[in-house]
């Protein structure tokens, strides 16, 4: 961090108040999240669920969405609680997103009782997926990289508007 010296327990304490406004009708799980910046700013966020599950958002992610709005790329540490008896861990999918910005972030993950845990997300998800290199051309089709004679599906291309 940028010589800001920034509580745990606080970070924790923001994550838990985040939690109490979480939208969890379906499931009634309630998860709060708050991101540190390397500045020492923290933004919240919790679950947001939708009838449709897929459409959810983890309150991991809703953090790092309302962070990266205001102009934030740099991150030190995130801590998640769903007052529960157990630690509350981020999803495969919220891992992801959070290596994409800092692989040695602090991951703080929190019970009730407001005991914690941490690991940084490149343990919590060593075999993280990289996109070293974006693919030119169309969609759906590309050339024959392996030697073997078949046409290689692009799974991502960037949109060039």
């Amino acid at each position: 961090m940028a010589d800001v010296i920034f509580p745990v327990e606080k970070l924790i304490k923001a994550a838990s108040a985040a939690r109490e406004r979480a939208y969890a009708p379906y499931s009634s799980f309630k998860v709060g999240a708050a991101i540190l910046t390397t500045e020492g700013r923290y933004y919240t966020g919790c679950n947001i669920e939708n009838a449709s599950y897929g459409l959810s958002c983890c309150a991991e992610r809703v953090a790092l969405f309302k962070a990266v709005s205001n102009g934030e790329r740099s991150f030190e540490a995130i801590a998640v609680t769903a007052g529960t008896e157990d630690y509350c861990t981020p999803c495969g999918a919220c891992r992801q997103v959070l290596a994409e910005f800092n692989p040695a972030m602090k991951v703080y993950m929190a019970n009730g009782q407001g005991d914690y845990i941490f690991r940084t997300v490149a343990e919590l998800l060593p075999a993280v997926f990289i996109l070293t290199k974006p693919h030119s051309g169309y969609a759906g089709t590309g050339e024959d990289k392996t030697g073997a004679g078949r046409i290689i599906t692009k799974i991502f291309e960037p949109v060039n508007r």
